[in-house]
């Protein structure tokens, strides 16, 4: 199941009589979801220097469609581009732009800054006012690494490529990429502790950023995890509902989509993710096939409404950035361990459903904060080390495909084996050292071949110099693949939306003794 566009029953609730848009009575708006999640509260909090904690000097990479320059995405060092690695870098027109429309609604959940009608004779801060459109962490830096097209196509080694360059380029043109949003998945059956996509997560785990994943859209009947998601290190998101409410938010329910996993395995947490309103990103494909997403009411067609479990890590993503602008000496482990700690538990959900439960930044901040100083805060977090078994990446680059396969339809070549998506051997054991290491990019090129272009140029990584034709006999198009296509249709569990991604790691009182126990969150596991 893919993320779902547009709720007309939420639009009817969000207007006024006169028909209007009034983002403080739409429970998915993004002035109710910070709200909900204790965001607000946060923001009138200062850091060490005195700075008001919204995700100020905090980087979120964004691995996925890009990042449209729409109004309140567009400010000054509000986005720095890393390298376009999708099939559409080659084109000049298209390069970093946002053909999909999927990033461009993350990325305002996660750090939009959208005032569009604050007074500045009054005084009022931003954000004030509801219809100021301000993601969860509304200054934080966003670095998007483009690698789906405008039909959804890319290959895993593409998000194995783009892992590989965050954690070599974390600190790189005055950036600061302490988290990952990556909303995809494959149905890979192989042991994580093999499997390539995995072992490229756990590195840039590895490396201090924090790997936000979505949980999957396939609901009830989903009972295993994809990949990256099944490697016990990323912190795996599912999406709760407030059931057509403000306040239902109180008491949410699990979204019908999220995948319920099992007891090894399973999202940690729930966050925000039923018909949530972010910023539209006008002639995307998803704007142009789902007319259904735009906000009702909205006057300034600005806004489009999104669920899925993709929405529920962003905003996670958001409030990871919260806590290392607020505590910038935790490491993934500690900021996991925060976040999974203070999450508020669904009364009579089991765990594979909720995890933890749902998300409480305002708590998770306090408790990161109280860790500065000497005490319980301190002594608990500082035994945060997750002790899982790590990953070697020395498996299949096939096998993490889960069958999600390229095609050319022009030549109906297929994409498969162990091959990159340039069509390079793809030795997964000589890989996996400079991948561990750090070293897997040079300059432009991964795997022996030139996908980018060398360095930074002001605010944006230089261009790509790759010609998409390296494994077909024809050229790539915009029309050119098969059902198997990362397309509109299949932005599901199983490849950009969080579809697979199962339950939790902790029950309502405590953490379970399936995945938390002795073995990992104790002495024998965490030092």
């Amino acid at each position: 199941m893919q993320d779902q566009w547009g709720d007309p029953v939420a639009d009817k609730v969000s207007k006024a009589l006169d028909g209007r848009y009034q983002a403080d009575k739409d429970p998915g708006s993004l002035f109710t979801v910070t709200t909900a999640i204790g965001a607000r509260k946060v923001w009138g909090q200062k850091d060490a220097a005195g700075r008001a904690l919204t995700g100020q000097g905090v980087t979120v990479a964004l691995l996925d469609s890009g990042v449209a320059p729409v109004k309140g995405l567009d400010g000054a060092g509000k986005v720095v581009y890393g390298p376009d690695l999708s099939l559409e870098s080659g084109s000049t027109a298209l390069h970093d732009l946002d053909t999909f429309g999927h990033g461009t609604h993350l990325a305002a959940i996660i750090a939009g800054e959208d005032v569009v009608d604050h007074d500045p004779v009054s005084g009022e801060p931003k954000g004030t006012k509801p219809s100021d459109q301000l993601g969860v962490a509304p200054d934080a830096t966003l670095l998007p690494l483009k690698l789906a097209t405008a039909n959804g196509s890319t290959d895993v080694s593409q998000v194995i490529a783009a892992l590989d360059w965050v954690s070599q380029h974390a600190h790189d043109n005055g950036v600061n990429v302490r988290v990952v949003n990556l909303s995809f998945g494959t149905d890979s059956l192989q042991p994580y502790q093999l499997d390539p996509l995995a072992a490229a997560a756990e590195n840039a785990w590895r490396h201090g950023i924090v790997v936000v994943v979505s949980g999957g859209n396939e609901g009830q009947q989903a009972f295993r995890l994809t990949d990256p998601a099944m490697d016990p290190y990323v912190i795996a998101v599912g999406a709760s509902d407030p059931n057509l409410t403000v306040g239902g938010w109180k008491t949410p329910t699990v979204a019908a989509f999220t995948n319920t996993g099992t007891a090894e395995r399973h999202v940690d947490l729930l966050a925000p993710g039923k018909s949530i309103t972010s910023l539209r990103d006008p002639g995307s494909s998803v704007d142009q096939q789902h007319p259904e997403g735009l906000v009702s009411g909205d006057a300034s067609t600005r806004l489009f409404r999104g669920s899925g479990t993709s929405q529920a890590a962003a905003v996670v993503s958001g409030a990871a950035a919260l806590l290392v602008q607020a505590n910038p000496s935790l490491t993934p482990d500690q900021v996991k361990a925060a976040l999974v700690g203070t999450a508020t538990p669904l009364a009579g959900v089991p765990a594979v459903s909720q995890g933890a439960g749902q998300l409480n930044v305002e708590a998770a901040v306090g408790l990161v904060r109280a860790a500065l100083k000497v005490g319980p805060a301190q002594t608990a977090l500082k035994a945060a080390v997750q002790r899982f078994p790590v990953s070697t990446g020395t498996g299949s680059l096939e096998a993490a495909r889960g069958g999600a396969n390229l095609v050319d339809l022009a030549s109906g070549t297929v994409l498969s084996g162990e091959v990159d998506v340039q069509g390079r051997p793809f030795r997964s054991a000589s890989w996996a050292k400079l991948s561990a290491a750090g070293t897997a990019w040079t300059g432009g090129v991964w795997n022996s071949a030139r996908w980018s272009g060398d360095g930074w140029e002001s605010a944006r990584w230089s261009g790509s110099a790759w010609q998409s034709a390296r494994w077909s006999s024809a050229r790539w198009s915009a029309d050119g693949w098969s059902s198997a296509r990362w397309s509109d249709s299949s932005w599901d569990s199983a490849r950009w939306s969080s579809a697979r991604w199962s339950g939790a790691n902790w029950d309502s009182a405590r953490w379970s003794d399936s995945s938390w126990d002795s073995a990992r969150w104790s002495s024998a596991r965490w030092s």
